[in-house]
């Protein structure tokens, strides 16, 4: 049953509340990042801002929220400098945003499709680690590198895992009322997630984080001393002096460099690293997301290219779809993108009116937060289900992980889609053919059939599989299942057909290749009864035709068989193998059990499988006139009209009067000839294992009798057996298991049978 959906009120609570986390977080990092990329700060908050409220009235994604991206903060310093000045970088950001909103017009969004899984998987699990790595030193009061700052090169000249290493030996230098606050937001985020009674609470552990270091930090500055938190380790957002100074932050771009190249060329970089790190961390969201919602990805380039455009018009930094934010806004429960617009909203206002009170706010409790966050992305599950998972997905994935911490996210990513796509082409070397040996009416074919994408590099592998054909053998190359085959295959294909085939008398058979590759579907093997066939089996290879479906049908082996062409083939004539009678039951369709095609048999169906003039008269002329070479009656476990003979002879009842049926009297009464009445005397004792094992065994019994009375009420088809023509044999199908007991071992059937002889043939 699928989840009751949650209602409207509670929906909205859930986005307002996790909206509000995401400002929390987004708050130091949008800073940071401005911070790190050499921008202006408020240009990272109106960043926020735009990515909030633009961005997300736009976007189709419920819970990707965008803003000041640290993957683009190297970027941002390089085309800054390049160009000269902020305001000429505002007029890239711009035109950066109408060549997304170009891109998102063509759907180009559909590149997101071809970032496998593992590689997506490792990206999370890489920000996960990274916010851990990251948030530790600002979790002990260690701030000197900026809270928004991804990379593994820091601009304070420190690297990862450098930064960690100072604190480790500077711990005395750490600042105490910092470290306090980090740690026992830590402490109480674990705790809360623990307690089911906290987390159904209405208020979000971020929140009461987030509160408790404010008063904390009062706390802690009225003791004085070393116990009073510095400037540098609280949120630091700027500060206007009323609404007419807040509008003073703002930036027109440089207009008058509009024909500058340099400008051109910093807007198509900007675009494309912007768009690529929007799709991965949308797909990267989308995984993550508990209802397993997919985002339309042209539409979010749109809506970051409008968000970009704006940010260039007003002077705020690139924005893109952020994982770190992303994943804060699924793990505290946003439903709708209504939790992405109250984030944007609550920066917009605190950016006005509320800087100087959220000045209050500790860098380290923060911090605690994001670090908590990463723990949850990065979780050991995900790491045991992607080792499960073989070593195909877990390479890329660990490759993944490993890269974007020691580099940044796009060039992290891109090694790991190099290590995927190294993966993918080597299965298709190995493997870009499946090939199986069948065993048709006609002989054995191999049948080769080709991957879904077959290039240029199968060639050799298909070489090598053509060149094993043994001489005079015949195969069949299938590509029904088959997208795209490269020209040089095609060629390869052709020049075995035409010249090396017939050299060494090799016979080719061509199915499912379209028109466009200029070869034609023919299939020159039988795989179809024929009169010549027909003539040449005896009834002892016919039953072991019979045999070798069945365990092809219950291995899931079914032959490879062109229906349409047996449909034509089979028009003017039929020369069926054999007759079998079975019973009416929907689960015992004769041909697929048996793994047939159209013309092999002839099937008489009728409850219980048992014998009457009208069918007999059907068996005789399917022997007699169309020269089957075999009569099989197949019964079958579980069987509803043995089961009711069974009821009604125990029960002394009468069919007509129980079940409202004027004409299955005859039948129950054939098949009560084979019941024990002694077990019968005793069925009100038998359990329902017992009794399902009775009814079976009765069904087994019956169609021995039935086999019997066949050759003994035919005087046709007793000459025929005699004369060693055709036998009569019986067989039960076990419905659970597909598996068909052929009863010819007993000492009354009317053929030998043992397992020699059905190795001989």
């Amino acid at each position: 049953m699928a989840p009751l959906a949650p209602s409207p009120a509670k929906s909205i609570f859930s986005d307002v509340t996790a909206g509000v986390v995401v400002f929390l977080v987004a708050l130091p990092l949008c800073l940071g990042v401005a911070l790190a990329s050499g921008a202006p700060l408020f240009s990272g908050v109106l960043a926020g801002i735009i990515g909030g409220l633009v961005v997300g009235a736009i976007s189709g994604s419920h819970t990707s929220v965008s803003g000041p991206a640290a993957g683009l903060t190297a970027i941002v310093v390089a085309q800054i400098a390049a160009l000269g000045s902020f305001q000429t970088f505002l007029l890239a950001v711009f035109l950066a945003g109408l060549l997304q909103i170009g891109l998102g017009v063509m759907r180009a969004g559909f590149i997101a499709a071809f970032f496998p899984s593992s590689v997506i998987k490792g990206l999370l699990a890489a920000i996960g680690v990274i916010l851990i790595l990251k948030q530790i030193p600002h979790v002990l009061g260690h701030d000197l590198d900026p809270e928004g700052e991804m990379a593994f090169e820091q601009p304070d000249k420190q690297n990862t895992f450098s930064e960690l290493i100072e604190v480790a030996r500077n711990v005395d230098k750490l600042h105490p009322s910092a470290a306090i606050i980090g740690l026992a937001s830590i402490a109480f985020l674990v705790l809360w997630d623990r307690s089911k009674s906290l987390k159904k609470s209405i208020l979000p552990s971020a929140l009461v984080v987030v509160l408790f270091g404010v008063i904390a930090h009062i706390l802690f500055d009225r003791l004085g001393g070393r116990w009073t938190i510095e400037t540098s380790h609280l949120v630091q957002m700027p500060v206007a002096d009323s609404i007419k100074g807040f509008f003073n932050f703002f930036m027109l771009p440089n207009f008058g460099q509009i024909l500058n190249p340099k400008v051109y060329q910093a807007a198509i970089t900007i675009a494309i690293v912007a768009s690529l790190e929007t799709l991965l961390n949308l797909e990267a969201v989308d995984k993550i997301d508990p209802q397993r919602r997919d985002s339309p990805t042209s539409r979010e380039l749109i809506a970051q290219g409008c968000g970009n455009a704006v940010a260039g018009l007003t002077g705020g930094i690139p924005v893109t779809s952020v994982i770190v934010r992303s994943s804060v806004n699924v793990l505290a429960g946003a439903r709708t993108k209504l939790s992405t617009l109250v984030h944007g909203s609550l920066l917009l206002v605190s950016a006005m009116f509320l800087a100087q009170y959220l000045n209050m706010i500790p860098l380290s409790c923060l911090a605690a937060i994001l670090l908590v966050t990463g723990f949850k992305l990065a979780s050991p599950k995900l790491f045991k289900q992607m080792w499960k998972e073989g070593r195909y997905q877990f390479l890329p994935f660990i490759v993944t992980l490993v890269a974007i911490v020691l580099t940044d996210l796009l060039v992290g990513i891109m090694i790991g889609f190099v290590v995927a796509l190294t993966f993918i082409l080597n299965s298709n070397l190995r493997r870009p053919v499946k090939r199986v040996m069948e065993k048709h009416l006609g002989g054995e074919v191999l049948h080769i059939e080709l991957a879904n994408q077959v290039s240029f590099l199968n060639k050799a592998s298909l070489a090598k599989i053509l060149e094993e054909v043994p001489r005079g053998g015949h195969v069949l190359l299938d590509a029904q299942h088959t997208d795209y085959i490269d020209p040089d295959i095609l060629s390869l294909i052709r020049d075995f057909k035409e010249q090396t085939a017939p050299i060494r008398g090799v016979q080719v058979s061509l199915s499912g290749f379209r028109d466009k590759y200029q070869l034609e579907d023919q299939v020159q093997y039988v795989d179809y009864s024929t009169r010549e066939l027909q003539e040449q089996l005896t009834p002892v290879q016919v039953l072991q035709i019979l045999r070798e479906g069945n365990i092809r049908f219950r291995n899931n082996k079914r032959l490879t068989r062109d229906l349409g062409r047996q449909m034509s083939a089979t028009a003017a004539g039929q020369h069926p193998l054999a007759v079998v009678l079975t019973c009416v039951d929907s689960r015992t369709p004769a041909e697929i059990v048996f793994d047939l095609g159209l013309g092999d048999v002839f099937v008489v169906r009728v409850a219980g499988n048992v014998t009457s003039r009208k069918i007999l008269g059907s068996l005789e002329y399917g022997v007699a006139v169309a020269g089957a070479k075999l009569i099989l009656v197949m019964g079958h476990t579980r069987c509803g009209a043995v089961g009711a003979a069974v009821d009604l002879m125990c029960s002394q009842k009468n069919a007509e009067e129980t079940t409202g049926c004027q004409h299955l009297q005859q039948i129950i009464e054939e098949i009560q000839q084979s019941v024990d009445q002694n077990i019968c005397r005793q069925a009100d004792k038998l359990s329902a294992e017992e009794k399902e094992a009775f009814v079976n065994v009765v069904a087994r019994n019956n169609v021995e009798r039935s086999t019997q009375k066949i050759v003994e009420g035919s005087r046709t088809i007793r000459e025929l057996v005699e004369a060693h023509k055709i036998a009569v044999v019986g067989a039960l199908y076990d419905i659970t298991s597909g598996r068909i007991d052929f009863l010819t071992g007993r000492a009354d059937s009317h053929m030998a049978w043992d397992d020699s002889m059905a190795q001989r043939h």
